[in-house]
């Protein structure tokens, strides 16, 4: 009976979910009732403040978060959301309210990011790349009833509607200002615990929007089982330390921040980032994990094997990379630069994790994403909605993981096939197992009849010596139908020209493949997460 197959399958899921929460530090064996008392912590404050406290019980001395003032430990974190929650209660917010925040990376994000779950108040992560329309449309459509911002955001807000309160998050010591900030509201408000919510409030993330207004994914509750999902492949340990590169409102950088905490490790951040800061980070602080967005390893990389020798990043045992596709140029770079530590997880905003690759998988099959964690599930479908099972055939990419958002806030939702969200992608697996990623379904160029997936062209534009970026996309074109136009970022000092660039891919891949028009920029246009912005490619 299908009921009976799919219980078997959720218990050994849970079996081995609690083995891989075990093995990473997560369950305390034989000490099970710390293990009870934890996952009483995040249903009753959510995952941020209810780790918080799990970490603090265990070492009140231990340092949660450093950003650029200096250190917070877990205890400290925990008395100042105190005060925070107690503060934005005394000004209307709780159960039920809407409080976005547009912040970069510091402790005042992290400690609202704590208070609205100790309120049960659902907090929205804004992109602080925004422009101030898409800041309007995102506050309006989601209701938002509190708005956290960082000072250099003021100029965005006015287009908010007026009734949306303020708060800043951040502003210099000499600064004047006409709203409450933060450190302020904490400084002068009672920090004891604050009551129990009914519920958690649960947190929004955005999507992209690289193809136009972002779209609100809600997560209401996270299970306490789903933090093996990472663990199962991803070795992290409890009580380390990792350099949080990615942005906290990128899913990437958001689920690494919840684990982390979770497992008691210190988090160091910093506003803004910097290839040269992040190493200098990584040395001081003896980070155990990096967590970035493939741009972001880029212009680590690139630095030079002379900068990377001047930092000491041996401490390194994991390279976190998630949010965009990881060509096989750099990541065979990154395993050149720091050592087998690379671990490229695929997923998306909608269904969090799919598959991760480990430093193994990318051994053997550079550009992979690799295999599904436990509790996931990864089906490839034709456009028939047929299951493909044999290795090396291309279908649609569905993903089934018990992190799956349930739709947007808007109502709608993505395809679904047998319980499984589509990721919008198309990929296939080898016959290990592993899966690729071949394109986007709505990117793939039918020119003269051969469908082309650009992403083929562009990890191989990119492995050239005089490249630094590519992005391939078709154009309209009267006897073809399509053609392949390329966008490319050169080395400085290159002498490459158009021709060259079609001579290069010319000698490795099909004809059909080559493109038929080059444009060279300065650099490609890109959000804040370092996705391509194909839309203003023309």
């Amino acid at each position: 009976m299908p009921g009976v197959a799919d219980l078997a399958t959720k218990v050994a899921d849970t079996v081995r979910s609690v083995e891989v929460m075990w093995r990473a530090g997560l369950v305390p064996f034989p000490r099970l009732d710390e293990g009870l008392r934890s996952i009483a912590a995040v249903r009753r404050f959510g995952p941020f403040a209810g780790a918080a406290q799990i970490a603090s019980r265990r070492d009140s001395t231990a340092v949660g978060l450093i950003d650029e003032l200096g250190p917070l430990t877990f205890k400290q974190l925990d008395a100042r959301s105190n005060a925070l929650a107690r503060a934005f209660a005394q000004r209307g917010i709780g159960q039920g309210s809407m409080v976005a925040a547009l912040c970069r990376d510091h402790r005042g994000l992290v400690t609202a990011m704590m208070a609205t779950g100790k309120l049960g108040a659902r907090l929205l992560l804004m992109n602080t790349g925004f422009s101030a329309p898409q800041l309007a449309d995102v506050a309006a459509r989601e209701k938002v009833t509190a708005l956290l911002y960082d000072e250099e955001f003021t100029g965005l807000l006015s287009a908010v509607d007026g009734s949306v309160e303020r708060y800043l998050a951040w502003v210099d010591s000499s600064g004047e200002h006409d709203v409450p900030v933060l450190d302020e509201l904490i400084a002068s408000t009672d920090d004891r615990p604050v009551p129990v919510p009914d519920r958690p409030g649960g947190f929004v993330l955005l999507t992209s929007g690289t193809t136009g207004t972002p779209k609100g994914a809600p997560r209401p509750e996270v299970s306490a089982l789903a933090s093996a999902q990472f663990l199962d492949r991803v070795p992290l340990r409890v009580g380390e330390s990792t350099y949080m590169a990615a942005p906290l409102f990128h899913g990437t950088g958001l689920s690494q921040f919840i684990l982390s905490f979770a497992l008691g490790s210190t988090v160091v951040t910093r506003r803004r980032f910097d290839p040269e800061a992040t190493l200098a980070g990584i040395a001081e602080h003896r980070c155990t994990a990096l967590v970035v967005v493939p741009t972001m390893l880029q212009r680590i990389i690139d630095l030079g094997p002379e900068v990377l020798a001047r930092y000491d990043t041996s401490s390194l045992r994991i390279v976190f990379a998630a949010g965009s596709a990881l060509s096989p140029d750099l990541g065979n770079r990154t395993t050149e630069a720091f050592g087998e530590v690379l671990h490229n997880l695929y997923g998306s905003t909608e269904c969090a994790v799919a598959t991760v690759a480990t430093p193994r998988d990318w051994r053997e099959a550079p550009g992979t994403v690799g295999k599904p964690p436990v509790g996931c599930r990864v089906e490839l479908y034709d456009d028939a909605g047929n299951r493909i099972t044999e290795p090396e055939v291309t279908g649609r990419v569905f993903v089934g993981s018990g992190l799956s958002f349930t739709g947007y806030t808007d109502g709608r939702n993505k395809e679904m096939i047998n319980g499984l969200l589509s990721t919008g992608d198309v990929g296939h697996f080898d016959a290990e197992g592993r899966l690729f990623i071949d394109g986007r379904d709505d990117e793939m160029i039918v020119s003269g009849g051969e469908n082309v997936f650009p992403i083929e062209v562009e990890n191989l534009l990119v492995e050239h010596p005089e490249v630094l970026e590519a992005a391939v996309l078709g154009v309209p074109d009267e006897e073809f139908g399509q053609r392949l136009k390329a966008f490319v970022v050169l080395a400085e000092g290159s002498t490459l020209d158009a021709d060259a660039v079609r001579a290069h891919v010319k000698a490795n891949l099909a004809r059909y493949k080559v493109p038929r028009e080059v444009v060279f920029l300065d650099e490609l246009p890109r959000n804040a997460t370092g996705k391509v912005l194909r839309r203003e490619l023309s």
